[in-house]
């Protein structure tokens, strides 16, 4: 996606660049698919790229709604007068002056919630905005869908929300279930504005969008609809450093425990990246790297500070100094997650402390 900057330009193991012309594009294709408002979801540190710099990214595309996990996420971000940032983790007890205080709004998950916020807000004689959180059958947080809590009216609800298990399987039976819990519930509130649709759900139905659809993977170029070739727009690459290379004897081993045994003579590479970078373990004797590309498979255990790969099959082999493509134009997040046994938002997110993260505009594209 970018060149990679000289060798001497960083100290880091690895460089991640981070496209946000290309995390615009993407907020801006979500906003053409529907007339409901497109939120944006940007916990977790804006999915491990930065959250202040997805934040105004995403601002100037337009975005004035966010959601965080935390209070603390929350009050990290500049604020603009026209910006709701809400809390999906709820409203935490002893923090509501907290959330007061900083302009955060929480999504009521129970009715302890509804309580504590209607309490506060009684008690300093306003009115307090908030979402109110369904469970349509998720099980994790929301209040039940079949015992929908009565809401004070010391509380405005800006929404009503509920949130998809499985629309990343288009046609899995939740999907229709959930949606169907949640008309009814909808109608209870006719005019209170409704939120269903995540990033998988926006492909699925448009029936489903309501007021706000609420996307986080896909506008960080996760695929929303794995059926189908991405419509997303890449907004990472990540390249690790040489350290090292080798040439190993038939019968070595490669790495702790020595569960790689070479069958040939050939050479390897020690990459320096590990598990300690957010690298997944899982990536061990699966996963590749590539160069010029061309796939390099990763041999023995991942370790914490470095990954050995085998390049003896190159004609032009890298150097130490030399950069390996991890996350590029040969391999997204979905493809490495696939190869890890994991899922692409585990490996965005555990994007690790130790990378340079080299930002780019449209101007540096």
């Amino acid at each position: 996606m970018f060149s990679i900057p000289n060798n001497n330009s960083s100290l880091s193991c690895a460089i991640l660049n981070i496209d946000l012309a290309a995390l615009g594009a993407n907020y801006t294709h979500l906003q053409s698919m529907t007339q409901a408002n497109v939120a944006g979801v940007i916990k977790a540190n804006g999915y491990g790229l930065g959250a202040g710099q997805v934040y105004q990214t995403l601002y100037d595309q337009g975005c004035r709604v966010f959601f965080v996990a935390t209070p603390e996420e929350a009050a990290t971000l500049p604020r603009y007068p026209d910006v709701s940032i809400y809390v999906l983790g709820g409203l935490y007890a002893g923090a509501e002056d907290f959330y007061i205080e900083k302009n955060i709004r929480p999504v009521l998950n129970s009715i302890e919630d509804i309580e504590r916020w209607s309490g506060v807000a009684k008690k300093k004689s306003i009115k307090l905005p908030a979402i109110l959180h369904i469970d349509t059958g998720m099980n994790r947080l929301g209040a039940p869908f079949d015992s929908v809590p009565v809401i004070p009216e010391s509380i405005h609800l800006d929404y009503i929300l509920s949130h998809f298990s499985s629309s990343d399987e288009k046609d899995h039976p939740a999907n229709d279930r959930q949606a169907v819990r949640f008309a009814k519930i909808a109608a209870l509130f006719p005019d209170t504005k409704k939120s269903l649709a995540n990033s998988s759900g926006i492909f699925c139905n448009p029936a489903w969008h309501y007021d706000l659809v609420r996307p986080g993977y896909a506008l960080y170029g996760g695929n929303p609809t794995p059926e189908n070739p991405n419509p997303m727009k890449p907004v990472v690459s990540l390249n690790g450093r040489v350290l090292q290379t080798r040439t190993v004897k038939s019968g070595d081993f490669a790495g702790y425990n020595e569960t790689f045994r070479f069958d040939e003579d050939t050479q390897t590479a020690t990459v320096a990246i590990g598990y300690a970078d957010g690298f997944p373990r899982g990536a061990s004797n699966t996963a590749k790297f590539y160069w010029n590309g061309q796939p390099c498979p990763i041999r023995g255990r991942v370790s914490m500070d470095a990954t050995i790969i085998e390049i003896g099959h190159l004609p032009n082999p890298p150097k130490p100094g030399d950069w390996m493509e991890i996350l590029g134009p040969h391999q997204d997040i979905d493809a490495l997650a696939k190869d890890c046994g994991t899922i692409g938002y585990n490996i965005l997110t555990a994007l690790g402390p130790r990378y340079a993260r080299l930002y780019h505009t449209k101007a540096d594209v």
